[in-house]
Protein backbone atom coordinates (compact mmCIF):
# COMPACT_ATOMS: atom_id res chain seq x y z
CA UNK A 1 0.00 0.00 0.00
CA UNK A 2 1.29 3.24 -0.84
CA UNK A 3 1.17 6.41 1.77
CA UNK A 4 -1.33 8.61 1.21
CA UNK A 5 -0.70 12.34 0.50
CA UNK A 6 -1.33 14.52 3.69
CA UNK A 7 -4.02 17.30 3.07
CA UNK A 8 -3.04 20.68 3.57
CA UNK A 9 -4.70 20.62 7.05
CA UNK A 10 -3.28 17.61 8.63
CA UNK A 11 0.37 18.45 7.22
CA UNK A 12 -0.48 21.93 8.96
CA UNK A 13 -1.00 19.60 12.40
CA UNK A 14 1.88 18.21 12.84
CA UNK A 15 4.16 21.58 12.44
CA UNK A 16 6.41 21.63 15.67
CA UNK A 17 4.89 23.80 18.63
CA UNK A 18 8.63 25.92 18.30
CA UNK A 19 7.93 26.79 14.69
CA UNK A 20 4.06 27.89 15.59
CA UNK A 21 5.50 30.16 18.58
CA UNK A 22 8.17 31.63 16.39
CA UNK A 23 5.46 32.08 14.10
CA UNK A 24 3.06 33.70 16.20
CA UNK A 25 5.12 36.50 18.02
CA UNK A 26 4.45 39.26 19.40
CA UNK A 27 0.82 37.39 19.35
CA UNK A 28 2.35 34.54 22.22
CA UNK A 29 2.16 36.70 25.17
CA UNK A 30 4.92 34.76 27.38
CA UNK A 31 2.82 33.49 31.17
CA UNK A 32 6.04 32.11 32.72
CA UNK A 33 9.77 32.95 32.56
CA UNK A 34 11.93 30.54 30.61
CA UNK A 35 14.77 30.81 33.49
CA UNK A 36 12.77 31.34 36.81
CA UNK A 37 9.14 29.54 35.81
CA UNK A 38 8.00 32.48 37.91
CA UNK A 39 5.25 34.86 35.71
CA UNK A 40 6.14 37.11 32.95
CA UNK A 41 5.39 40.15 33.09
CA UNK A 42 5.85 40.54 37.07
CA UNK A 43 6.84 43.39 38.99
CA UNK A 44 10.37 43.52 40.54
CA UNK A 45 12.09 46.44 42.80
CA UNK A 46 15.76 48.21 41.91
CA UNK A 47 18.29 46.29 44.60
CA UNK A 48 20.90 49.49 44.18
CA UNK A 49 20.89 53.25 43.52
CA UNK A 50 22.91 52.34 40.73
CA UNK A 51 22.19 49.91 38.01
CA UNK A 52 23.17 49.51 34.24
CA UNK A 53 20.91 49.24 31.75
CA UNK A 54 22.15 47.34 28.62
CA UNK A 55 20.90 47.27 25.04
CA UNK A 56 21.30 43.62 25.06
CA UNK A 57 21.72 40.68 27.41
CA UNK A 58 25.19 40.48 28.65
CA UNK A 59 28.36 42.86 29.64
CA UNK A 60 29.48 42.99 25.82
CA UNK A 61 26.05 44.99 25.10
CA UNK A 62 26.48 48.42 25.80
CA UNK A 63 25.17 50.42 28.76
CA UNK A 64 22.19 52.27 27.54
CA UNK A 65 21.06 54.38 30.40
CA UNK A 66 21.67 53.88 34.14
CA UNK A 67 19.14 54.05 36.84
CA UNK A 68 20.33 56.32 39.83
CA UNK A 69 17.01 55.71 42.37
CA UNK A 70 17.41 52.42 44.85
CA UNK A 71 14.03 50.51 45.32
CA UNK A 72 12.17 51.81 42.25
CA UNK A 73 9.64 49.61 40.86
CA UNK A 74 10.38 47.88 37.54
CA UNK A 75 8.59 45.35 35.58
CA UNK A 76 10.22 42.08 34.34
CA UNK A 77 9.13 41.33 30.58
CA UNK A 78 11.17 39.12 29.63
CA UNK A 79 14.30 36.34 30.72
CA UNK A 80 17.87 35.31 29.23
CA UNK A 81 19.98 33.25 31.55
CA UNK A 82 20.65 35.38 34.55
CA UNK A 83 19.71 38.37 32.51
CA UNK A 84 16.52 39.97 32.63
CA UNK A 85 14.60 42.58 30.42
CA UNK A 86 12.92 45.54 32.47
CA UNK A 87 10.39 48.31 32.18
CA UNK A 88 10.25 51.34 33.75
CA UNK A 89 6.87 53.01 34.41
CA UNK A 90 7.60 55.54 31.11
CA UNK A 91 7.79 52.44 29.37
CA UNK A 92 11.77 52.52 28.55
CA UNK A 93 13.00 48.86 28.17
CA UNK A 94 16.42 47.06 28.74
CA UNK A 95 18.64 44.44 29.99
CA UNK A 96 19.62 44.08 33.63
CA UNK A 97 21.94 41.66 35.26
CA UNK A 98 18.98 39.84 37.86
CA UNK A 99 21.70 40.51 41.14
CA UNK A 100 20.21 44.05 40.47
CA UNK A 101 16.79 42.92 41.41
CA UNK A 102 14.74 42.34 44.58
CA UNK A 103 11.79 40.40 44.74
CA UNK A 104 10.54 42.50 47.58
CA UNK A 105 7.64 44.86 46.05
CA UNK A 106 7.41 48.80 45.40
CA UNK A 107 5.28 51.17 44.03
CA UNK A 108 5.45 54.34 42.71
CA UNK A 109 2.89 57.05 42.83
CA UNK A 110 2.24 58.52 39.32
CA UNK A 111 -0.28 61.07 37.90
CA UNK A 112 -0.70 63.94 40.39
CA UNK A 113 -0.54 64.49 44.56
CA UNK A 114 -2.56 61.11 45.80
CA UNK A 115 -4.09 60.71 49.96
CA UNK A 116 -3.14 58.24 51.73
CA UNK A 117 -5.89 56.60 53.88
CA UNK A 118 -6.12 54.67 57.14
CA UNK A 119 -8.86 52.52 56.16
CA UNK A 120 -9.50 51.40 52.01
CA UNK A 121 -12.13 53.54 51.52
CA UNK A 122 -12.64 57.68 49.93
CA UNK A 123 -13.94 58.54 53.46
CA UNK A 124 -11.54 57.46 55.61
CA UNK A 125 -9.01 60.22 57.38
CA UNK A 126 -6.01 60.91 55.50
CA UNK A 127 -2.60 59.54 57.24
CA UNK A 128 -0.77 61.57 54.20
CA UNK A 129 -0.28 63.28 51.32
CA UNK A 130 1.96 61.80 48.29
CA UNK A 131 3.32 63.24 45.10
CA UNK A 132 3.94 61.82 42.04
CA UNK A 133 7.23 60.03 42.09
CA UNK A 134 7.08 59.13 45.81
CA UNK A 135 8.35 55.28 46.03
CA UNK A 136 6.61 53.34 48.75
CA UNK A 137 6.67 49.66 49.85
CA UNK A 138 3.96 46.98 48.82
CA UNK A 139 1.92 44.93 51.62
CA UNK A 140 -1.48 44.24 49.99
CA UNK A 141 -3.97 44.59 47.31
CA UNK A 142 -7.86 44.63 47.82
CA UNK A 143 -10.00 45.41 44.69
CA UNK A 144 -9.45 49.16 43.63
CA UNK A 145 -7.55 49.62 46.81
CA UNK A 146 -3.52 48.83 48.05
CA UNK A 147 -1.68 48.84 51.41
CA UNK A 148 1.45 50.35 51.04
CA UNK A 149 4.10 51.77 53.56
CA UNK A 150 6.04 55.05 52.91
CA UNK A 151 8.70 57.09 55.00
CA UNK A 152 7.12 54.81 58.16
CA UNK A 153 3.53 55.53 57.95
CA UNK A 154 1.31 52.56 56.47
CA UNK A 155 -2.09 53.59 54.75
CA UNK A 156 -4.31 52.72 51.53
CA UNK A 157 -4.44 54.69 48.03
CA UNK A 158 -6.16 53.67 45.23
CA UNK A 159 -4.67 50.85 42.94
CA UNK A 160 -5.09 53.38 40.17
CA UNK A 161 -2.66 55.97 41.89
CA UNK A 162 0.36 53.78 41.59
CA UNK A 163 2.31 51.83 39.27
CA UNK A 164 3.97 48.23 39.58
CA UNK A 165 1.09 46.56 40.80
CA UNK A 166 -1.09 44.62 37.95
CA UNK A 167 -4.70 45.43 37.26
CA UNK A 168 -5.83 42.09 38.35
CA UNK A 169 -3.35 41.17 40.88
CA UNK A 170 -4.60 40.02 44.39
CA UNK A 171 -2.27 40.40 47.29
CA UNK A 172 -2.18 39.59 51.01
Amino acid sequence: MQPRPLSLLAALLIVPTSLLAALAGPLHAETVGSVTGLPIPRYVTLRADEVNVRTGPGVRYPVDWVFVRENLPVEIVSEFENWRKIRDFEGTEGWVHQSMLSGRRSVLVIGRNRTLRREATDSAPAVAHMEPGVVAWLDSCVREWCEIEVSGLSGWVHRSAIWGVRVDESLR
